[in-house]
């Protein structure tokens, strides 16, 4: 395997399968498999989804809500999407945690650094749920954030496209795919591919990230071991 630690990142949408919304039970068993399937060759996954299958909470709220208390709703829904993946999971017979960085002890384990690395180098996959915590601040972000806590060697930001692209690539057919691209061409050409805070972070921190396309069987074990799937941003 190319990458002994990764911080997969998937999107709500990616749960409800072709629906758009809630939770597709067979779609979420499918990549259950995968990543498990990578867990089992030896790679330390830790995963950050988003909510988007439920709440985003950008797209604002019923009865004019705040920016903040919609960002709130859709934590929670990324807590329900990381309890149906945890809950796939170990039917395959995997070890997870869910940890929330919102506390509820109930039904997850409020995040602490140290702990979470503990998990993942005990072979646990963990699970990182209600996003960074605090309003305004993406999964994306929280995906990042996490990696560099976790000493992830790369950020793998799992899509409905096959990489990068210069422009949309389902508004237009000429598109090109970029193979490799920097942190500072994807923030100067604006490319949607994660927001700018978290592209901003993983430049600091020299962390990588790798966009492939999730609905390829096997993509997520192809990426594991290095093979040319996606586009990597790095330096």
């Amino acid at each position: 395997m190319r990458y002994q630690r990764i911080l997969l990142k998937l999107s709500g949408e990616a749960m409800a399968g072709e629906a758009g919304l809630g939770i597709d039970s067979a779609r979420v068993a499918e990549i259950a498999a995968e990543i498990h399937q990578v867990a089992r060759a030896g790679v330390e996954i830790g995963v950050v989804i988003g909510g988007g299958n439920f709440f985003r909470g950008v797209q604002g709220g019923p009865g004019g809500l705040d920016r903040a208390a919609t960002d709130q709703m859709g934590m929670l829904a990324t807590v329900i999407n990381a309890l149906a993946l945890q809950a796939a999971l170990e039917r395959l017979g995997a070890f997870t945690r869910v940890m929330s960085a919102i506390e509820m002890h109930q039904i997850a384990e409020p995040y602490i650094r140290r702990r979470a690395i503990r998990h993942l180098e005990k072979g646990r996959l963990v699970i990182f749920a209600a996003g960074t915590g605090s309003p305004y601040f993406s999964t994306d972000t929280a995906a990042a954030l996490r990696a560099v806590e976790i000493k992830a060697a790369v950020v793998a930001k799992a899509t409905k496209v096959d990489g990068v692209y210069d422009r949309d690539p389902a508004k237009h057919p000429d598109a090109v795919r970029f193979d490799r691209i920097s942190f500072s061409d994807v923030l100067a050409k604006n490319l949607a591919v994660m927001d700018a805070t978290a592209i901003t972070l993983c430049r600091e921190n020299r962390l990588p990230i790798l966009v492939f396309h999730l609905n390829v069987p096997g993509n997520i074990l192809r990426m594991a071991q290095g093979e040319p799937v996606g586009t990597l941003i790095s330096e």
